[in-house]
């Protein structure tokens, strides 16, 4: 009686890298990281190989479709934010982790266009969003309740309203982008103000806001982006 052996149903997954394939997949990832970044998620696997210095061929043999590739990129961004709010919880004042946790999180947005779209932009971008929220909502929810439970909190605010700040300090980053990206962190210090609780002192301002000039220019780049 002959024995058929089953393969596994992604090879790619189970079977060790070579030293140069895996650091061909590295050079990729590394390159769709920046091209992300850059130009958000209308990119190719061309464009990939192009900026990896490797074949086309080479990047679909490590990833089958574009998709697959978002996934990766996507999954190392997912690993640094599971740090940074670990990193959030060992920091000894409860209010400056809570800050420093999600000014890296609007950092990170703001520097990166394409994970803003994988977020809520994809198709299976809620499929996406949902393994977010069970990797980070337990480590995100302590962040905020120890920020609450120390007073520094104002004790209405919940883990949603700090989803909504991310999207809007993202908002403001992608508009004004192309005439003066460090200008969210002003928005992102107004918002942190409405949250904080009420007898506690308000920080300064760090940046100005955009002037008429920087509005009217960064509303130029917008229409030109969608023609």
């Amino acid at each position: 009686m002959n024995v058929v052996t089953k393969k596994p149903a992604d090879a790619r997954a189970t079977r060790p890298l070579r030293a140069d394939a895996a650091r061909n997949q590295q050079r990729i990832l590394a390159a769709a990281r920046d091209l992300f970044a850059d130009r958000g998620l209308e990119i190719t696997l061309d464009d990939v190989a192009e900026r990896a210095g490797v074949g086309v061929g080479t990047v679909y043999r490590r990833f089958s479709n574009k998709q697959e590739l978002i996934g990766g990129v996507f999954e190392e961004n997912v690993e640094r934010m599971a740090e940074q709010a670990e990193l959030a919880l060992d920091q000894p004042d409860p209010w400056r982790g809570l800050v420093n946790f999600f000014e890296y999180m609007c950092m990170n947005m703001a520097a990166n266009r394409g994970l803003g779209e994988v977020l809520v932009g994809l198709e299976d971008g809620q499929e996406r969003f949902a393994c977010v929220k069970e990797r980070m909502q337990p480590a995100i929810a302590r962040v905020i309740d120890r920020a609450r439970d120390a007073g520094e909190l104002r004790p209405d605010a919940a883990p949603e309203d700090f989803f909504a700040v991310v999207n809007m300090v993202d908002w403001v980053a992608d508009f004004s982008r192309p005439v003066n990206p460090d200008v969210w962190r002003r928005y992102f210090a107004l918002l942190l103000d409405g949250l904080r609780a009420d007898a506690k002192k308000r920080e300064p301002l760090p940046v100005p806001p955009l002037t008429d000039d920087e509005i009217h220019q960064a509303k130029m780049a917008c229409f030109n982006k969608r023609r």
